[in-house]
C-alpha cells in the first residue's frame, strides 16, 4: 500500500498541513521541521500527488509544446527530436506536457486542454496573433528556433549563423571557389541567418558568391532547381542546401547528370538529420543540438513560471559534421 500524507504526519510528529506546505512551500517551512518531513518521505518512500499540490498551489502545472510550421505534423523529425527532450526536462518537473500542431491547437481554441495550460513553448514561426493571445491570457511563452521581432520573449535557437560560417569556411579550405546555395523557403529567421552568414564568409575570403536557387523544402523541389545551377557553364563545384532535405534533392540532380560526389561536386546539407546516413555518399551537415533546445526551453519556462529571471535569448552551439559528400 502506498504511504499517505496521514503516514508521513504520524512519523514525522507533524501536522498534515505542515507535511503539505514543506512539500509546496518549503522555504515556509523552518529547517528543522523540513528534515523531520523529508526524512520521513523517504523511509515510507511518500511521493506527493502531483495534482494535489497544484490544486493547493491554485496551479495545473499543465505546460504545452506547440509545433509552428506550415502543414507540420507532431512527426516532424527535427521537432520530434526537440519534442523528445522538452517531454523528459517536463517529467523530471512533475509537469503535464500538452503536445500539439499550432494548427490543431487553434481549431481547438476554448476547449478545457487549453484553458488549462499555464505556459507554452512554441516551436517554429508562431504567429503574432497566437502570442498575443496566450500573453493576454497571462500564459507563459517562450520560443525555440525562432526569433520574434516586437516580442519580448525568451527564445532559445540554435547559432544558424556561425553553423553556415563553419560550412563555407570548410569548402573554402578544400579549395573551392565557386560556391552556390540554394534557400529552402523555410522561416524568414532561419533562412536570413543561414543565407546572411554564407554571404559574409564567401566575401570575407574574397570569393564572389555563387548563384542562388530558391525551393521548396522537398527532395524534388530541391533537384529541379539544383540541376538548373549545375547545368550552366560555369556550374559551382560546390552547393549548400538550406537544410538537409534540399542537400538530398542536390544529390539526386548530381547523379542525374552524372557528376561525382564529392570530386565533381561538393555538397553540404544543414541539421544533420537522419537523411544524411541514408544519401551516398553520407550528407556532410551542421548539426543542431536539439535535445540542448529542448532542456533550456521548458528551463526558461520554468523560470517564468517561477518568476524568475530568464535570458531573453539562448544561442546554443553548432558544429560541422564531416562526411563523405565533401
Amino acid at each position: 500500500m502506498n504511504a499517505t500524507i496521514y503516514d508521513v504526519s504520524r512519523l514525522s510528529g507533524v501536522s498534515t498541513a505542515t507535511v503539505s506546505r514543506t512539500f509546496s512551500e518549503p522555504d515556509r517551512v523552518r529547517e528543522a521541521t523540513r528534515r523531520k518531513v523529508f526524512e520521513a518521505a523517504e523511509i515510507l518512500h511518500y511521493s506527493p500527488n502531483a495534482i494535489a499540490r497544484a490544486m493547493a498551489r491554485q496551479r495545473t502545472d499543465k505546460i504545452a509544446f506547440l509545433i509552428c510550421k506550415k502543414d507540420a505534423t507532431i512527426l516532424d523529425e527535427f521537432y520530434a527530436r526537440i519534442c523528445e527532450s522538452i517531454m523528459r526536462r517536463a517529467i523530471r518537473s512533475d509537469r503535464q506536457l500538452v503536445i500539439s500542431t499550432a494548427a490543431d491547437w487553434a481549431q481547438a481554441a476554448g476547449t478545457a486542454q487549453n484553458k488549462q495550460v499555464e505556459g507554452v513553448i512554441l516551436g517554429g514561426s508562431a504567429q503574432a496573433d497566437m502570442v498575443s493571445e496566450f500573453q493576454s491570457k497571462n500564459i507563459a511563452v517562450v520560443l525555440v528556433n525562432h526569433r520574434m521581432p516586437g516580442f519580448d520573449l525568451p527564445c532559445v535557437v540554435s547559432d544558424e549563423y556561425g553553423g553556415m560560417c563553419l560550412a563555407v569556411e570548410h569548402l573554402l579550405q578544400r579549395g573551392h571557389r565557386r560556391i552556390a546555395m540554394i534557400a529552402g523557403r523555410l522561416s524568414p529567421y532561419i533562412a536570413g541567418e543561414r543565407y546572411n552568414a554564407f554571404l559574409r564568409v564567401m566575401r570575407e575570403h574574397g570569393a564572389e558568391p555563387g548563384h542562388t536557387g530558391m525551393c521548396d523544402p522537398t527532395v524534388e523541389s530541391a533537384a529541379g532547381a539544383a540541376t538548373e545551377l549545375l547545368r550552366r557553364e560555369d556550374r559551382p563545384t560546390a552547393v549548400l542546401g538550406g537544410n538537409d532535405v534540399i542537400a538530398a534533392g542536390v544529390l539526386k540532380a548530381a547523379l542525374r547528370l552524372g557528376l561525382k560526389v564529392p570530386e565533381d561536386l561538393a555538397v553540404v546539407g544543414f541539421d544533420d538529420s537522419t537523411i544524411c546516413g541514408m544519401v551516398e555518399p553520407e550528407l556532410t551537415s551542421v548539426h543542431i543540438d536539439c535535445r540542448r533546445i529542448g532542456e533550456v526551453g521548458v528551463d526558461c519556462l520554468h523560470a517564468l513560471l517561477n518568476g524568475e529571471e530568464c535570458p531573453s535569448v539562448t544561442v546554443i552551439p553548432a558544429e560541422l559534421r564531416v562526411r563523405g559528400s565533401s
